[in-house]
């Protein structure tokens, strides 16, 4: 449905991230007619006036959107930018705000994008509070959220002085993938499956996002953060929710959240002996690192969520920088047969437990492997799968990336994918142990999947990642 009339002051206008993924997204909502009442205005200190950024943009466009453009499409979207530096302070900020909303005759909302560093966040709420622009206005935040629970009571205490916690929207683009959706329609949806997401059936759940990329141009910000604090909390541990929350009472926003809450507070305080740090070879020499930097650029920890549902069964999570391949999954492993009525040597067993697989990389894949019987006389059995892409549907075209569908559901309102103050204090809580008192970091090659100790953390069972069978490529 086409979201209200809408003002985007964008924040960091001239940045990467906005350069990437925030002026297409903008532009292909306004050309789906998602959000085709809308108007942005860029701020930044860049020496850019309204034309220099709408040339900006149009660069920023033409190289790194994902959907075609028509010259028609960009002409309309281009009358909708405007621009002014940062530091021509509130009242030109207003001033430039009011002018575009001179185009809403019958009124509109605001929308504060602040695509800035963490620290630049709350002087740019108080220039907001100074420049009256609070009033029927959403906040989106960029991570992190804080770097322990004191930092972060003290973030969201300064951010409500402005913004009501309705206005805020802490954004985690892992959530805005069709793949994390597809983990909600999967559970609740169908019969067959929501029944055994279950601690009597499901021995163990797998999170795990190896990147391929280093630090080369961020090794010095990271040192103020790691993996954990990059990766964990704001990424890992949310789509955990998605994985374990009860079956909400309607797909509202409140009731999901709520339900996403009570996962966070049933989740156990992390035991530092669960948790595996790394560091590749190489990251200590890089600008900014110091030669005895005790930062992980990789981390893999097994956690527990105390309730009726999920008593027992260990959720391990892992993520790192320059490892073998990039992946986003989520595995679920269900418990094996208590008892097996095959013969000796028929295979059963040998490849494994069953998995239901979410890769919630761009192509959104599901996998559910199985076993079934050999072709051919005698019982002898192998590993089967079934095994779903996006790509592979006719309505493919039409998802969303996740930046385009996070800020049309912020436009709307709509806090299903985002988290809340008290999720991510909670989260900053049973972090607290493993802040405290953090194990040794682990040096590692580039290249692998980690120190050797994580095999150690998981035993007796094995990491999905890397995948023994690869995923089945659509024939054209």
């Amino acid at each position: 449905m086409p979201a209200p009339a809408t003002t985007v002051v964008l924040f960091g206008a001239t940045g990467d991230l906005a350069r990437r993924k925030l002026l297409p997204g903008l532009l292909h909502l306004f050309a789906s007619d998602l959000c085709d009442d809308l108007r942005v205005v860029g701020t930044s200190l860049e020496d850019f006036d309204t034309e220099s950024f709408r040339e900006f943009a149009r660069t920023a466009i033409a190289e790194f959107s994902s959907h075609p453009v028509t010259d028609q499409q960009w002409d309309d979207f281009d009358d909708r930018l405007t621009f002014v530096r940062s530091d021509a302070g509130p009242d030109a900020l207003r001033k430039a705000v009011e002018e575009a909303e001179s185009h809403f005759p019958q009124g509109s909302q605001r929308l504060h994008y602040l695509s800035v560093p963490p620290k630049a966040a709350l002087s740019v709420l108080a220039e907001l509070h100074q420049a009256g622009l609070v009033e029927r206005s959403r906040v989106i935040m960029e991570k992190p959220f804080g770097t322990d629970l004191a930092s972060a009571k003290k973030l969201n205490a300064a951010v409500h002085e402005y913004f009501d916690e309705s206005q805020i929207f802490r954004i985690d683009h892992f959530l805005g993938k069709e793949a994390a959706l597809n983990i909600l329609a999967f559970r609740f949806a169908n019969g067959l499956f929501e029944p055994i997401w279950h601690r009597n059936n499901i021995d163990h759940v797998q999170i795990d996002v190896p990147e391929t990329l280093g630090l080369e141009t961020r090794a010095e910000f990271y040192e103020s953060t790691g993996a954990y604090r990059d990766m964990v909390v704001t990424h890992l541990f949310q789509v955990l929710a998605f994985t374990a929350m009860e079956p909400p009472t309607s797909l509202e926003p409140d009731a999901i959240t709520e339900e996403k809450n009570k996962v966070f507070r049933s989740m156990m305080p992390l035991n530092p002996e669960d948790v595996v740090r790394g560091q590749y070879l190489g990251y200590r020499d890089m600008k900014g690192v110091g030669p005895e930097s005790e930062t992980e650029t990789f981390i893999a920890l097994k956690c527990y969520i105390d309730n009726w549902r999920w008593a027992g069964v260990p959720f391990y999570l892992r993520t790192g920088k320059k490892m073998a391949e990039g992946a986003r999954i989520i595995s679920i492993a269900f418990k094996e047969p208590p008892k097996s009525m095959f013969p000796s040597g028929s295979g059963v067993g040998q490849h494994g437990p069953d998995h239901l697989t979410f890769d919630l990389a761009d192509k959104a894949r599901m996998s559910l492997s199985f076993y079934g019987k050999r072709p051919g006389p005698g019982f002898r059995l192998d590993k089967l799968s079934m095994q779903f892409a996006m790509g592979d549907t006719d309505w493919a075209g039409g998802a969303l990336e996740a930046y385009e569908r996070l800020i049309y559901d912020a436009i709307r309102g709509d806090h299903t994918l985002f988290t809340t103050a008290d999720g991510i204090e909670r989260l900053w809580e049973v972090s607290q142990p493993l802040l405290d008192n953090p194990p040794p970091v682990r040096p590692y090659d580039p290249g692998t999947y980690g120190p050797n100790q994580i095999h150690q953390l998981i035993a007796p069972r094995g990491w999905r990642l890397p995948f023994e069978r690869k995923w089945r490529e659509p024939t054209v």
